[in-house]
């Protein structure tokens, strides 16, 4: 499997979260760094984007040679960054999973607004599986969401920008930890219990890359979806301190 995404220093998001998610879950994991950033557990202290040149050489590198069987897309940073991905994968015969980071769990940006566009237009269309959470959904789209009637609204929304399924994400409500995932025509609510544990850093990152995870290894797309949310879940309530401000999930909770 192939995570596309940026590096987070502090281990506990990004390019680091996704390889253990892989690690954990039997997968083999490979790499295109697309920004390296300066953050910890209090946030991000600063970003800066790889050229596009070194993300599509990393891209051929590993797909020309060993294959992919298939893609999450985290952070990209910048409207290039989107349009150089996009059209990388575009070529592509496996499953893509697009998470569209725009911000950080410490409320940091982590994409340009000029990017908004490429992701619409250009990523989205390409996505088996795009997996935003609320402040995502209406970034992309403008749909507000306040409570679990509007998630279906939301998801339709999305939809209409090109993936074929959508997990919406609302993690970000009261109550139990509830997502709806969709393709339009059927529809799954997932539901765990909240964990009373601040220390989430990653959840988002986690999820895709356990998502694709199963997708790489052969599985439906419903079946992928709920295997993660499973497996996350656990990785929340097993979150820990690290630093002075929000820990990470734990990726290893099942070796505990």
């Amino acid at each position: 499997m192939l995570t596309v995404a940026g590096s987070d220093s502090g281990g506990g998001a990004g390019i680091q979260a996704d390889l253990k998610t892989m690690l954990a879950l039997g997968v083999h994991g490979m790499s295109v760094l697309t920004a390296v950033t300066a953050q910890n557990s209090r946030g991000v202290q600063g970003a800066w984007p790889l050229p596009a040149e070194a993300v599509r050489a990393q891209f051929r590198s590993v797909v020309d040679d060993i294959g992919v069987q298939a893609v999450k897309t985290g952070m990209l940073a910048s409207a290039e960054l989107v349009e150089t991905v996009a059209g990388l994968l575009a070529d592509v015969d496996a499953p893509v999973v697009c998470d569209p980071v725009g911000i950080s769990k410490h409320g940091d940006p982590l994409l340009a607004a000029s990017a908004r566009d490429a992701l619409r237009l250009g990523l989205l269309p390409l996505a088996t599986l795009a997996t935003p959470n609320l402040d995502e959904v209406e970034w992309l789209t403008g749909v507000r969401v306040s409570g679990e009637p509007d998630m279906r609204r939301a998801a339709d929304a999305v939809l209409e920008l090109g993936p074929q399924w959508v997990l919406i994400k609302g993690g970000h409500l009261d109550g139990d930890a509830v997502d709806l995932l969709t393709d339009g025509t059927t529809e799954r609510w997932l539901r765990a219990p909240r964990h009373d544990n601040r220390h989430t850093h990653g959840t988002g990152c986690t999820l895709a890359s356990a998502v694709a995870s199963g997708l790489a290894r052969g599985h439906s797309v419903p079946d992928a979806v709920a295997a993660a949310k499973e497996y996350v879940t656990g990785a929340i309530a097993g979150g820990f301190a690290l630093g002075e401000g929000i820990g990470p999930v734990d990726h290893g909770w099942r070796w505990r």
